[in-house]
Order: C-alpha cells, then structure tokens, then sequence
C-alpha cells in the first residue's frame, strides 16, 4: 500500500527553503522519496508515521509527496512558498528564573506570529499566547545556567536573548497584617517578606489558605477557618518553606447583659456592656449606630456612650475575632422619650401628705421617682399615661412635682399644700 501523508507542520516557508519541517502520515517506512511540488529534498525517517525534513527551494503552493516501494502518496497536502520575514526578538521579562521553571515569561519583538517553537537554549517552553509581537511562555526546567531564548516561525529562528536559571531563594516572611481573626476565616490577611514569588504553598497551621494575589515581596490569601488558638503561618516556593509567623484566631464576642436596658432618645448616657471575648473590641453598635467612648474595663466587660436611637435594638461587639450575636443572654436596649406631666388630679392637698395625686401624662410606664418639692413620694406606675403617688408632708404653699425615668425628669408641674 502507497504511503498516505495526512499533514505537513509548519504548512509554509521561505523561498528558499532549508525551512525545518515535520510530515505526518502512514506507510512510511522504506521511504526512497520526499519532494515538495518537483524539487526533491533530504529527509530523515523517524517513524512509519513520520518524516523530518528541510524543504528545498521553492515558489508557490505545491503538494507534499512521499515515495516508498509500494509507490507514491497520493493525498493533496499542500506547502507554500511565501516571503515571511524571520523573528526578531528585542526584550524578555523577566530574564531569569527558578531551575523548577512553571513561571510565566512575555517575549517580546517583531514578526513573531505564528511561532512553532519557543526553546530555552534545546528545551522547548509551553506557548500560552501569541501575537506578533509578543509570545508569552510558561518556561521549563533548568540547570543553574544562562540560555539563549529563541522563537521559530515560518520565516526562520530568531535571534537568542539571555535568560538565567538561578538557585530558588528560601522564602523569608517579615510581618501579617492582621495578626488575627475569626476562627470561620475567610478575612484577608497580607503576608510580606523576600522570595515571595511562585508560592506553592500558604500554610496556618497545617490548613492551606487561599491564595488571591502573588508578588516576590507580598502574599494576599483569604484566612482558612481554624479553632480559637495560635497558628503557624509559612509559605512554601520552590526554595523551600520560610519561617513561621504567628496568628491568632479569635472566638467571636458575645454580649450576656447591659447595666441598664433603658436609656434616652437622645442618648449621651453611659452603658456597661458585660460579656466575653470583649478585650480586643473595636465597635459597639446600638441596632446599627455606633456608640462612643468605648472603654475596656476587662475582657467580659466594656462601657460605652450610648448613642441617640429609637425603639428595642440589639446591642453587638465588633473584634477581629466577628461580631456578637443575639443568641445568648441580653443583649436588648430600650430608647424612650422622655417623661412628660400634663396635669396633676388633685392638684392640692393636705400640708400632712398622704393624699392620692394622680399624675397624667406621656411616657410614665418606666417612672423610678416621683418628688414633691424634691422630696421623694412613694408610687405606682399605672400606665404609659398615667401614675399614682401618695403625697409627702411639706409645708403650706406651692411645689413642683416631678416624674423621672431612664429618660430624664419631666417638666414639673405645680402643687398646692394647704394648711391643716
């Protein structure tokens, strides 16, 4: 059976030959025979299914044969002639590289579309793009040496441009910004150091981050969750693995109580906030405002100036370690409007007190006090509209009576003893 060539790699060359050339095909084993259109060319047979030739000098677009024993092929592949100017390469970067190679290298120059090959010095390199003017490479393997680059296309094979293999540097890592975080990950957190490149490997503790963004001075990586404790960090790059450096993983703060769930709408009061894991705290939210003038009076507790608000809201804690949530304890605070009287039924009574005086008004449900003349009367809270006091003695004349609650004191109103 004739030998039957199914494709020619590269399909084109120079005019005047000598272009390195693969055939691919069957049969070929015996072969007497290569010729390109008329002109016969040298040919080494490498296989039954492959031939390595040089293409002698041409014009056009002519049929690719071979001839063994059995007779010629006879299939239609074709190879053209064209004048394609040869590459030229002007810039590499970057000019070295690990022996372990895998790194991306751009080549950079002119006439470069369509390259067959890219080697560094005899051992080719994986083509991840190409344009004429850039060829961008991922490089191979080396010995601790200097090599000429060069890229093949049909016009011919560049000039070399010097790239070194060098000896991987150990990774050395200098700070972690932030030292620590929440025990369910996740946070960003920047590693910098020397040697940086190419990491293979980012370890807390025997977990593996995430690795976002890779430079020879910088590592940014997304924080694997871990319990509460104190981890290892490293990178590990084809040099080796660098020192640790520690972070922390923090449990998540919790609020169990408030020294007061009433306050002001207007807010400015003082509030102690008791609860766990507070040492570190950054932000108190009162149902999403910020409170102020946080102090740290240990880890289970803080005090804060509350913020103005409206309504029952959550009180949480913000550490590196989260954000408290509302599952335990009591974490609940209660704004009101402040206590306003709007009559007093009677408004008189005996100079020796012990008369029932019913004080109407707005925002009575929370009352702590109600006084006569600044003295103190004992009290029921009724309603929301509505309190009852037992008068005190004082004496004959005219006094003002006024409600308190978390809120403040209200406007007071007057009271009128008469003489017994």
């Amino acid at each position: 059976m004739a030998p039957v060539v199914t494709s020619v790699s590269p399909n084109q060359g120079a005019p005047e030959g000598n272009t390195g050339v693969t055939i691919t095909g069957s049969g070929f084993t015996g072969a007497t025979l290569v010729k390109f259109g008329p002109n016969p060319t040298s040919f080494l047979l490498v296989s039954d299914t492959q031939i390595t030739a040089r293409t002698p000098a041409g014009t056009g677009t002519v049929t690719v044969t071979v001839t063994a024993p059995t007779g010629p092929s006879t299939q239609n592949v074709l190879f053209t002639y064209t004048s394609v100017a040869a590459p030229v390469l002007t810039a590499l970067n970057p000019t070295s590289g690990p022996t372990a190679g895998g790194n991306t290298v751009i080549v950079s120059g002119v006439n470069l579309s369509g390259a067959t090959s890219v080697k560094f010095g005899v051992t080719p390199a994986i083509v991840v793009s190409n344009t004429a003017s850039q060829v961008v490479v991922i490089a191979p393997a080396g010995v601790v040496s200097s090599v000429g680059v060069t890229v093949t296309t049909a016009g011919g094979t560049s000039n070399a441009l010097v790239y070194s293999y060098v000896a991987a540097s150990v990774p050395v890592l200098t700070s972690i910004s932030p030292s620590s975080g929440p025990t369910a990950g996740g946070n960003t957190v920047t590693l910098s150091g020397v040697n940086l490149s190419a990491a293979t490997s980012v370890k807390f503790g025997n977990n593996p981050a995430t690795v976002l963004s890779n430079t020879a001075s910088q590592i940014v990586v997304s924080a694997p969750a871990g319990p509460p404790s104190t981890v290892n960090v490293t990178v590990t790059t084809a040099g080796g693995t660098s020192n640790p450096l520690p972070y922390f993983y923090l449990a998540a703060p919790t609020v169990n109580d408030l020294s007061s769930h009433l306050g002001p709408a207007t807010g400015g009061n003082t509030v102690a906030v008791f609860g766990s894991h507070l040492t570190l705290t950054s932000a108190v939210s009162f149902g999403g405002n910020p409170a102020t003038a946080i102090t740290v009076v240990s880890d289970s507790q803080l005090t804060v100036t509350a913020p103005a608000g409206s309504g029952t809201v959550t009180v949480t804690v913000t550490t590196p370690g989260g954000t408290s949530s509302a599952a335990t304890g009591n974490p609940y605070y209660t704004y009101l409007g402040a206590p306003v009287l709007t009559s007093l039924t009677p408004s008189h009574g005996s100079d020796l007190g012990g008369d029932a005086i019913v004080l109407g008004g707005s925002h009575l449900t929370y009352t702590d006090a109600v006084t006569f003349g600044g003295v103190q009367a004992s009290f029921a809270a009724i309603s929301d509209t509505q309190v009852v006091a037992t008068s005190p003695a004082g004496a004959p004349g005219t006094v003002n009576v006024v409600a308190h609650t978390p809120a403040g004191n209200s406007n007071a109103l007057p009271y009128v003893y008469d003489p017994s």
